[in-house]
């Protein structure tokens, strides 16, 4: 199950969320969305877990939860859009 995470503080590191959620159960893959120009979070993550009634275990206990001085927002990701890499851009002539 993937999980969408927002309002994250800007220092945050994946090695953060990778604890935080491993106290859930096993985590598969953690991506901190950055900015591709300068490298700087945008506040906001995925965390990819494996084992369904960990990950659900973890919305539930961690959405609402103050880290770093900022309340998060942690939710199942229930639509998993094509990443925008592999979109293909074409126009009419």
């Amino acid at each position: 199950m993937r999980i969408h995470i927002s309002n994250l503080h800007s220092n945050m590191l994946e090695s953060d969320l990778q604890r935080l959620f491993s106290s859930y159960g096993e985590v598969e893959d953690v991506e901190l969305v950055r900015d591709k120009l300068n490298n700087r979070s945008h506040g906001r993550a995925y965390v990819k877990m494996p084992v369904s009634g960990q990950a659900e275990l973890a919305v539930s206990g961690l959405n609402g939860m103050v880290l770093q001085g900022k309340k998060i927002a942690v939710e199942q990701v229930m639509y998993d859009p094509v990443p925008h890499s592999s979109w293909s851009h074409t126009r009419d002539m």
